[in-house]
């Protein structure tokens, strides 16, 4: 008996059809908007994947070495925290990506003799297809149940499919891709989901020297310009549309005092863009100078980590740092 199973959304003509609409929908009203903007979660197609592997593999993109460093070093440590309680239990992983990080603690589960499944949540089905085929040759023996979808939609999925305590990794300051009070409402979110005793590992990034923190978003070989300008590139082939792509510079932000450090692309010239759904198109302005906003990676002090902890209805039950400490995986347990 396979001890790998995936869940995935619905991919039949119908379903992608509307995922396409969605998409046209979300890029149009970002476009439209006084601020233009794109949604984040559209930068992973499969070369946005590879492109974002690269980033992590950069010399100036330290959250990834740091949150690496936690995992591989205080590995015992990490587990001793979320198999305190007893009996079995599944360790969900929010935007699991290639498992690099979370790989140590199957692994060390394992040796153990904990009885958990592993259950992947990704919005990139080449992301879950990939940890499928992966996980049961580098880790053995693990019990895996990939969810391809929304993280909401696939937590209550997880729900549904085991009453089992449940263990979330939210690693990578995924939560960081929020500014402070969409991450508040998101850590609530997540809350409504979990029962009390439940944990939650998240990966935040913390506020240090601005100089670090802007040479991790701006790599000189121009990998992070390269997986902006690739949201566009998604677009032309997506939505029929003409965006030039030399015609955008990508260009990052740090702000010491908020804590955010925003990517936009800028328009280098006057120019229009058509976009096209079903037939009908759109056509979006420009003007030189004119800031598309991207991302943000947004950072923070213990203290405030802290504070939105207790807000969503958790409290912090223990800290793990980096030797440097510039990054912090913190466990939250629900109340």
């Amino acid at each position: 008996m396979t001890n790998i199973k995936t869940v995935y959304r619905p991919v039949s003509k119908t379903t992608q059809a509307n995922e396409r609409s969605t998409f046209y929908k979300d890029v149009i009203a970002g476009l439209r908007a006084e601020q233009k903007y794109l949604q984040s979660k559209y930068f992973y197609n499969a070369k946005g994947d590879r492109l974002f592997q690269e980033i992590m593999r950069c010399e100036e993109y330290y959250p990834f070495s740091s949150e690496l460093e936690i995992f591989s070093q205080r590995t015992a440590e990490l587990v001793t925290a979320i198999t305190d309680q007893t009996g079995s239990f599944d360790l969900i992983e929010l935007g699991a990506g290639d498992c690099t990080k979370s790989g140590y603690l199957l692994k060390e589960l394992l040796k153990r003799q904990v009885e958990f499944t592993y259950m992947p949540i990704d919005i990139s089905a080449n992301i879950i297809s990939y940890l499928v085929g992966k996980l049961p040759i580098a880790v053995p023996g693990v019990q895996v149940m990939g969810l391809h979808g929304e993280y909401g939609e696939m937590l209550a999925k997880a729900s549904a499919l085991s009453c089992r305590r449940k263990v979330i990794l939210f690693l990578g300051s995924n939560l960081g891709n929020m500014l402070p009070d969409q991450a508040l409402a998101f850590s609530r979110t997540l809350r409504s989901h979990l029962q009390q005793k439940d944990m939650v590992i998240v990966g935040l990034d913390l506020k240090k020297d601005p100089r670090t923190i802007l040479a991790a978003y701006n790599d000189k070989a121009g990998i992070t310009k390269q997986f902006n300008l690739n949201l566009l590139e998604r677009i032309n082939k997506e939505l029929k549309a003409d965006f030039d792509l030399t015609n955008f510079a990508h260009y990052p932000t740090y702000d010491p005092v908020t804590g955010s450090c925003k990517s936009y692309l800028i328009s280098q010239s006057d120019q229009v863009v058509q976009i096209t759904n079903k037939g009908s198109f759109e056509k979006i302005h420009f003007k030189k100078g004119e800031a598309i906003y991207m991302e943000v990676s947004q950072k923070y002090t213990t203290s405030e980590i802290d504070q939105m902890a207790m807000k969503a209805g958790f409290k912090t039950a223990a800290q793990f740092y980096d030797s440097k400490a510039w990054f912090v995986d913190t466990l939250w347990e629900a109340i």
